[in-house]
């Protein structure tokens, strides 16, 4: 189960860290409903940058208990970051309440994982 919820956090936020890396307005025009020019594009792009850093330290292998806490960490500030920015009512792109609600099924998906006993397998 770790490893399944794991790998679909760390593959979401490379796919996520892409699109901005690439594209970065269209990410920007579905979440927040705003256009960005200059700064925020270059900005935008280090934030992939920093997406794709995290999806790659955090795929599962042997010890996976320090990538699920940092994705459990960004997974549940970014959930209520996002509903922050949701509830002031200030942004709203057309992805920005999927999004919350995608983090927020993954920061629950990632602590059940957390708190879930380790599987020993057979001794």
């Amino acid at each position: 189960m770790k490893n399944w919820v794991l790998a679909v956090a760390a593959v979401g936020e490379v796919l996520t860290g892409l699109v901005l890396l690439v594209y970065p307005s269209i990410v920007i025009k579905l979440l927040f409903g705003a256009d960005i020019a200059d700064i925020g594009v270059v900005i935008s792009r280090f934030a992939g940058v920093a997406l794709i850093s995290l999806g790659v330290a955090c795929w599962p292998c042997e010890s996976i208990s320090q990538a699920l806490y940092g994705m459990l960490t960004y997974s549940s500030l970014a959930t209520l970051g996002l509903l922050f920015l949701a509830l002031s009512g200030k942004w709203h792109g057309s992805l920005l309440w999927p999004a919350v609600v995608l983090h927020a099924a993954l920061t629950l998906l990632l602590a059940r994982a957390w708190f879930k006993p380790q599987d020993q397998g057979p001794t």
